[in-house]
């Protein structure tokens, strides 16, 4: 997890021969919409689009966005069949018990602690530098595990901007050893994570023109990128603004990035900011690196690291709209829209309580003290993928 931000310019077994690849246009999961109290309308959804094109090799994809040799053997596709027969497919990490997944909790559950899936497979790649490294469609090189219990968060609410969208999954064996393993990142004291610069990984929707075409390509295929958390929905500076303005789940720790395109007219948390009467580099500025990403569909429950350690959780997208800096298009991980995380530290207790128990935990994690914000109108989205 190299590479450095620029712009915010702008998602093994015998038995993975009867698998069926989910088909290439995968729909993002739950959405949401609604018109905050100074008539904001805002957009979300449950759910890498680059700069460039994140294409693969062959048809001229960027390879800035592939992930380095050997480094990523733990970030997984996760396959969820639900009764209906339906399939989803999003993201998600090895932790430290080697038998155990971090995702999102809306890939699997409605709220209220509950699991949906009939089943779920784990597939785990050995990722080359060379190759697209796919997952779906190529399964002679793919090794398969199934989950045999789902641990989800009993505070999350099942709406798509929740801070507690995060779920643990047990596999039936333990990952392939050429998987790598996670630890959680732990801020320094109370800092919290603002202002933070990480890689970003997942096997969600990509694109073939970058942010300024949005996700228009098949999930499958796992891509890397770089952001920066631009700040928390409850942070000190937006005085509680949005305590309630997306529904009523907790949302003081949901972190943001924003996607730019190196230009001020699509700066959207400068825009937003603004808005509120708010400025100062924290929220306006164009990047500081060449590579970096938004989330799209299928991405969701993939990871953010931090010096090689695990930060956040892919959640969700969002967009303000095109008064806001979205490039146009709508909610399609375009320039000018957010992607969310659940961070990893306010939830250490629960991700260490649902390993197993061979692994020594780390020490207790501080949880930030949360705030507020109340009113903008934006739209939201969940990134998984039908299949």
């Amino acid at each position: 997890m190299s590479s450095h931000l620029m712009s915010r310019v702008a998602a093994a077994t015998a038995a993975i021969a009867v698998f069926i690849a989910p088909t290439q246009t995968d729909a993002q999961g739950r959405t949401a919409a609604g018109v905050g109290p100074n008539g904001m309308a805002w957009q979300a959804a449950s759910r890498i689009v680059g700069v460039t094109s994140t294409g693969t090799v062959a048809t001229g994809g960027d390879a800035r966005y592939l992930v380095p040799n050997g480094t990523a053997g733990g970030v997984v596709g996760l396959l969820m069949t639900e009764a209906s027969g339906g399939q989803f497919v999003c993201s998600g990490t090895l932790l430290a018990d080697r038998r155990s997944i971090l995702t999102a909790a809306h890939c699997v559950s409605s709220g209220a602690g509950s699991a949906n899936p009939v089943n779920t497979k784990v597939l785990f790649r050995q990722n080359t530098a060379t190759s697209d490294n796919q997952i779906w469609g190529d399964f002679a090189n793919v090794t398969a595990v199934d989950v045999t219990n789902y641990f989800v968060n009993g505070a999350y609410t099942g709406e798509v901007i929740d801070q507690n969208d995060i779920a643990v999954l047990r596999m039936g064996q333990a990952a392939p050893d050429f998987a790598n393993s996670f630890e959680l990142f732990q801020p320094a004291g109370l800092s919290g994570l603002t202002g933070q610069e990480f890689n970003v990984m997942g096997y969600g929707a990509r694109s073939n023109g970058g942010g300024a075409v949005g996700a228009n390509l098949g999930s499958g295929r796992l891509r890397q990128g770089d952001n920066r958390y631009e700040f928390r929905l409850g942070d000190d500076a937006f005085g509680g603004f949005w305590n309630g303005f997306f529904g009523t789940a907790n949302v003081d720790r949901s972190y943001v990035s924003d996607f730019d395109n190196g230009l001020a007219a699509n700066d959207a948390s400068c825009l937003v900011a603004s808005s509120l009467l708010l400025g100062g580099p924290q929220f306006c500025n164009l990047g500081v690196g060449a590579d970096e990403v938004g989330i799209a569909g299928g991405d969701s429950g993939g990871p953010q690291f931090i010096d090689g350690r695990l930060a956040g959780v892919n959640s969700y997208g969002l967009s303000f709209g095109a008064s806001f800096g979205d490039f146009g298009g709508g909610l399609n991980s375009g320039f000018g829209e957010f992607s969310g995380y659940v961070p990893t530290y306010i939830h250490g207790d629960f991700i260490r309580g649902n390993l197993v128990a061979t692994v020594v935990p780390e020490p207790t994690s501080i949880a930030l003290m949360g705030m507020g914000l109340a009113g903008l109108g934006v739209v939201a989205r969940r990134r998984r993928k039908t299949a």
